[in-house]
């Protein structure tokens, strides 16, 4: 029997995926293009919207993968900022 995500396993993907997105981003900067970061503040607010709806055990346990995406995050305004 195939396995179905559960909510949380689908947020954790979510983070990873834009994880990879972000560091695209921030790669796309360092090699001097412009980046437009529209879509991705509507995605975090999409994102931060389903970590809430979950409940505290299943958000606590993505918070390792939450403080990764800030941090991948941070870099990005740095680069932009540098840029």
């Amino acid at each position: 029997m195939p396995h179905t995500a559960t909510h949380a396993e689908a947020v954790h993907a979510a983070i990873e995926s834009m994880g990879g997105t972000v560091l695209v981003a921030k790669a796309l900067v360092e090699g001097g293009r412009r980046v437009d970061l529209e879509g991705l503040d509507r995605d975090a607010t999409a994102l931060c919207a389903a970590v809430l709806a979950l409940g505290p055990e299943d958000a606590r346990s993505l918070r390792p993968a939450l403080e990764a995406l800030l941090r991948q995050v941070n870099d990005l305004t740095a680069e932009v900022a540098r840029g």
